[in-house]
């Protein structure tokens, strides 16, 4: 809905800019009638005559207004690919676990969910001993410490004095020593810090539950290197030796970015099924902060380059009734629609096996604002054919 009122919208808007330059364009004829028949006998003499007929009409102005551009045709490589699904994991040396610092019930910080950012130190709940079976064992440890520590202040004095051993003030020392390394005042407090920043990628434990010490709670993705694993159907396993790279496009974003554009490389591929007859094939990559761990994407998986070919960028198509097309630019006011036939799509760009060719002006941003001036049915003012 949302997309169909944006659409909405920039039509209602491209009309009226149209509109306006046809009124400004025919202000100097608003005087009789015989004018205006014969300027528009001579536009329409002139159209027949250059036999354009089919061109689109759309004024520079209202191109530049509305973001149409347009490139030279050129031959050059292209890559076999074969689309397959994936998704985007965290890197294993990019992520922290946030384990249990002692024995008890949890209790997570309200509003800690995945996805959630945390901080390094930042606090994100909480461990209470008290009510569990065999009560807190920190406690202990805690009055072992104390008790050690009180010795030890009493016995050094008198060692100093003279008034005990050198063996009575070592074990006193070596006493308090072995308690303090059994307790831990960050345990003590119940406290559940994150280690590192980054982003909850996995929670392993709920509020309410119980918890061991050491056990784990959480996973915290740093997200600044990521995953992307692309599952290769095992009948194309032959496929699997000549991949190089990858494009991809996550389910949250609209346009497939290259492994290669966010310093990637692939990882290794497998020759034996992970399961369920896929293969698969890991790229790691530097996340650019669009990239959210967790994500399915459609993955592209490049192979083999030809050269000598025609590929047109994917937004450059339009799609009518099952068959594609495409625009060219004829002159600054005119545009023409062609009928391509299209070969494989890397996700970026789709091959074109006929109706292109070589030095056309092709519309690569702004299609469907030609496609609303096609509709319109305009015809270019004090277009000169001689071109």
């Amino acid at each position: 809905n949302a997309m169909k009122y944006h659409k909405s919208l920039l039509f209602l808007l491209f009309s009226a800019a149209l509109l306006s330059c046809g009124k400004g364009g025919h202000e100097g004829h608003a005087h009789g009638a015989d004018e205006e028949q014969e300027a528009h006998a001579e536009a329409h003499g002139h159209q027949h005559e250059a036999g354009h007929g089919d061109e689109i009409a759309l004024s520079p102005e209202s191109a530049k207004r509305f973001g149409v551009t347009v490139e030279r045709v050129t031959r050059g490589e292209f890559a076999e690919a074969l689309k397959v699904s994936g998704q985007i994991e965290p890197a294993p040396m990019d992520q922290s676990v946030i384990s249990a610092p002692t024995s008890g019930i949890l209790r997570l910080t309200q509003g800690l969910n995945v996805g959630s950012r945390v901080s390094a130190g930042a606090r994100v709940g909480s461990i209470d001993s008290r009510g569990v079976a065999g009560g807190d064992p920190n406690a202990g440890a805690r009055a072992a410490v104390e008790s050690a520590r009180r010795e030890l202040d009493r016995i050094t004095p008198l060692y100093k004095e003279g008034l005990a051993s050198a063996k009575e003030y070592n074990d006193a020392r070596a006493a308090y020593e072995t308690a303090l390394a059994g307790y831990s005042p960050r345990a003590a407090s119940g406290a559940v810090t994150a280690a590192s920043s980054g982003v909850i990628t996995r929670l392993q434990a709920r509020s309410g539950q119980y918890v061991a010490v050491g056990e784990p709670i959480a996973v915290v993705s740093g997200n600044s290197a990521l995953t992307l694993r692309a599952d290769l159907p095992a009948r194309h396993a032959a496929f699997l030796p000549m991949v190089r790279s990858a494009n991809f496009r996550p389910e949250h974003i609209a346009e497939a970015v290259n492994t290669g554009d966010l310093g990637g490389r692939l990882l290794s591929g497998s020759t034996s099924p992970a399961g369920a007859g896929y293969i698969p094939v890991f790229f790691s990559f530097n996340n650019n902060g669009s990239m959210v761990p967790g994500s399915y994407a459609e993955v592209w998986l490049l192979g083999p380059v030809r050269g000598d070919v025609i590929s047109v960028p994917v937004e450059a198509l339009t799609e009518q009734q099952g068959a594609f097309y495409v625009y060219t630019r004829v002159h600054d006011d005119a545009y023409l629609k062609h009928r391509v036939q299209t070969g494989g799509s890397d996700g970026r760009r789709v091959e074109i096996l006929s109706g292109l060719k070589e030095g056309d002006m092709l519309v690569t941003g702004g299609a469907s604002v030609v496609k609303m001036a096609e509709n319109s049915g305009n015809i270019p003012e004090g277009h000169s054919h001689n071109h």
